[in-house]
């Protein structure tokens, strides 16, 4: 792979047609970003591109314009894959406001939501279809789709689907296919399994570094406190009572974010949480709550909040530490994005020095210990407070006695959701559990370990 350095820092300098350049101008895109300035040239001429980005900077716009400008130009269809349901959703809203003024259309298959509609979706033949791996493969077994028109792929946050355990899909969905065509692959980090999907699947790709892999965000300001877990909480409280903002909390569990939320509602501000034990409805209005103030404090785990993009988080809190040091980048950057200061806060037990050098060696920088300040008492727990989510996205609920058989009256089914085949694509509810998401509490110590994919 080549590397190339670009220093164009306007729409109208990367060769985009005039109507496409309307369109954005129309959606207030003013000036690209890196990673959409140094990707859009390359990528309009066909050719093949790896892109090294961390998360906020820009990526939709990046491989979304030459998309929608070749397929008005040469037809076909384009594909995106993506690991999360809310990151598909996110993508293809963009995509949609965009694309459907140039008469393009779109499409997204996700888990957790109905697949007649998707069927229709389909049947209109759309420009686009923005879809999870698990969900597409569904789609194809049972035969609704066909890939032969794909002309244009996209792999965004491939180390995320990779670590999730999608990489045997994304190979069978690769090699089926058509191998005319253009192929697009994103990532924050580099791990073996990316470099052996370029050399297998693409052409010459080249490889655009808007920042070095396993780089945090520039503008994030990083500390940590030494702390016990049983004050954890208490830490919390006065964190939140010191700093004004919106704050995005992450544990390692599910079971965790629960009790985390409770933690901060009794503290008295507006909370709530994402992870894989709530329903696409219950997340959906989570993160619209979060992103229109509703919600002061997000908790989330981190493979559900792959698709948190909300401008102005003011701090970054890892009450737990992650599964890896590479997810430590993925989580701080959420804060500190298109050029604002961010803050990123570590509660670390003594157990877990060893797990802090590794993030520090990844980043190349150390992360200063702040002094444990005087705590507040601790609080009683509240009661849960459930979302009601936005209409059309709640999954149908059971016949009679499904409650019985383990389905919550949200319509979450606690032990894995299998709707439609997702379970047997990888597509599952339960996958946070890969990364060390215990389903019993945080009993074990947090230890780093090495990822299937190659890495570590």
């Amino acid at each position: 792979m080549t590397r190339i350095e670009d220093t164009k820092t306007s729409f109208n300098e990367l060769g985009i047609g005039p109507e496409l350049l309307a369109v954005i101008a129309e959606r207030h895109f003013t000036h690209p970003t890196p990673i959409q300035r140094d990707v859009i040239p390359v990528a309009l001429q066909g050719t093949d591109v790896v892109g090294i980005a961390e998360t906020g900077t820009g990526k939709t716009l990046a491989f979304g314009v030459p998309m929608l400008q070749r397929l008005m130009a040469h037809g076909g269809q384009g594909l995106i894959l993506l690991p999360t349901r809310e990151l598909a959703l996110q993508v293809e809203e963009v995509l949609q406001k965009l694309g459907g003024k140039l008469g393009l259309r779109t499409a997204v298959l996700i888990g957790g939501a109905s697949m007649h509609m998707q069927l229709q979706m389909l049947r209109n033949n759309p420009n686009i279809v923005v879809a999870t791996p698990g969900r597409l493969a569904d789609h194809l077994q049972h035969k609704n789709y066909s890939l032969q028109k794909v002309t244009i792929v996209v792999l965004d946050e491939a180390d995320r689907m990779f670590d999730i355990g999608f990489l045997p899909e994304i190979k069978r969905i690769l090699s089926a296919v058509p191998k005319e065509r253009q192929t697009m692959l994103f990532s924050a980090t580099m791990p073996s399994a990316i470099a052996q999907i370029a050399a297998q699947f693409m052409r010459s790709p080249v490889r655009i570094e808007v920042a070095r892999a396993g780089t945090a965000a520039a503008h994030v300001q990083h500390e940590m406190y030494l702390v016990a877990k049983d004050v954890k909480m208490q830490l919390l409280d006065k964190i939140l009572t010191d700093t004004p903002g919106t704050v995005l909390v992450f544990s390692r569990t599910k079971h965790g974010a629960k009790k985390i939320a409770l933690g901060v509602r009794a503290m008295g501000y507006t909370a709530s949480e994402i992870h894989s034990n709530r329903s696409l409805a219950q997340r959906r209005a989570a993160l619209d709550g979060f992103k229109s103030g509703k919600f002061r404090v997000l908790v989330a785990t981190d493979i559900a909040a792959r698709g948190i993009d909300v401008k102005g988080i003011t701090l970054v809190i890892n009450y737990d530490l992650p599964s890896t040091p590479e997810d430590y980048v993925h989580r701080i950057g959420r804060t500190g994005r298109a050029g604002l200061a961010g803050r990123a806060v570590s509660f670390v037990t003594s157990d877990q020095r060893s797990d802090i050098k590794q993030i520090e060696r990844l980043m190349k920088k150390s992360i200063p210990v702040t002094a444990l300040p005087t705590l507040p008492p601790r609080r009683a727990p509240v009661a849960i407070v459930h979302e009601r989510g936005p209409r059309g996205y709640a999954p149908r609920q059971g016949r009679r006695g499904a409650q019985h058989r383990g389905q919550s009256r949200h319509g979450e089914q606690r032990h894995g959701e299998q709707r439609h085949g997702e379970q047997r694509h990888g597509e599952q509810r339960h996958g946070e559990q890969r990364h060390g998401e215990q389903r019993h509490g945080e009993q074990r110590p947090n230890r780093f370990r090495a990822r299937r994919s190659g890495r570590g």
